[in-house]
C-alpha cells in the first residue's frame, strides 16, 4: 500500500521474508529513526545500515531525507530489507523520475523468498532422518 499524506510526508510500505516495514519520509537533515530508535541502535551491524541506505544513495539523497519507520516481525536482516523497499516505495511516491533508478537496482521488487514449511515424517523442510539398513 502507497499513499499520499497532507504534508511534505510521504508513507509507503515494504515487505520481506515474515518482516513489515511502514516507513514515512521526509525532506530533513538525514534522521533515521527507526521504531523510535536510531538506526545504529536497533540495527547494530554496519552491513545492515547499509542495505538500509542504498536506495538514498542511489538517486544521490544522502543526508537529505528525514526517515520515520516502524518494523515488525522476522530478524535483523529481513526487517532491514522491507526498511529498503519502503524507503525505495516511498521515494518513488515523493517523485515518480526515481522509479527507473530504483527498479534497475532492485528495490521496488518485492522478494518473494520465504523460509520452506517443515513437512510431516521429516526433521525439517528437506532433511531427512538418518538411515539404517539393519
Amino acid at each position: 500500500m502507497v499513499s499520499r499524506t497532507q504534508s511534505k510526508r510521504f508513507y509507503a510500505t515494504g515487505r520481506r521474508k515474515t518482516s513489515v516495514a511502514r516507513v514515512w519520509i521526509e525532506p530533513g537533515k538525514g534522521d533515521v529513526t527507526v521504531n523510535g530508535r536510531q538506526v545504529m541502535e536497533h540495527f547494530r551491524r554496519e552491513t545492515l545500515k547499509m542495505v538500509i541506505e542504498q536506495p538514498l544513495e542511489t538517486v544521490n539523497l544522502m543526508g537529505k531525507l528525514n526517515i520515520y519507520a516502524t518494523v515488525n516481525g522476522g530478524g535483523l536482516a529481513g526487517q532491514a530489507g522491507a526498511l529498503r523497499m519502503g524507503i525505495s516505495r516511498a521515494m518513488v511516491v515523493m517523485d515518480e523520475e526515481y522509479r527507473s533508478a530504483l527498479r534497475q537496482a532492485g528495490f521496488l521488487t518485492r522478494d518473494a523468498r520465504m523460509v520452506e514449511r517443515k513437512k510431516y515424517g521429516r526433521p525439517g523442510a528437506r532433511k531427512r532422518f538418518q538411515f539404517s539398513k539393519r
